[in-house]
């Protein structure tokens, strides 16, 4: 499958999450969450330690989003990815998009094994959804 045509599956569906949303307007995973907002995205953020974020409640991991999302942003460093990708793969999540910097081959390759179609070393969703500071 193409990339572009793996784009187009993950944001065919009706809900998100971002793991490794922040409250930290100047960080990636706060603008992320924003973009998906500005699209006016179903989307639930994902941080083990904050309440809110960007006005909407958020939730310790995965497993905690309900429903369960369609599709996950994932903005973290590659070492908690895998964790993640782990997660996602219990979980039955089938969309997943690794941000710049988010990426390791090991979390990638344990995703594409398990069926799930990965979006990696590509275009940041802000590109592709057009995100306005």
């Amino acid at each position: 499958m193409s990339e572009s045509d793996s784009i187009q599956k993950f944001l065919a569906g009706s809900s998100f999450a971002v793991v490794g949303a922040s409250t930290d307007r100047s960080k990636y995973g706060n603008k992320v969450l924003r973009c998906y907002q500005q699209n006016k995205r179903a989307v639930t953020p994902v941080h083990p330690k904050e309440g809110t974020i960007e006005g909407l409640a958020c939730v310790p991991d995965l497993a905690s989003v309900a429903p369960r999302p369609h599709g996950v942003s994932i903005i973290t460093p590659p070492v908690v990815t895998e964790k993640v990708v782990q997660q996602a793969i219990a979980l039955g999540i089938r969309h997943l998009w690794m941000q710049p910097g988010a990426e390791s081959a090991a979390a990638i390759d344990a995703a594409r094994a398990a069926g799930i179609d990965v979006i990696a070393g590509g275009p940041c969703v802000l590109v592709v959804l057009g995100y306005r500071e």
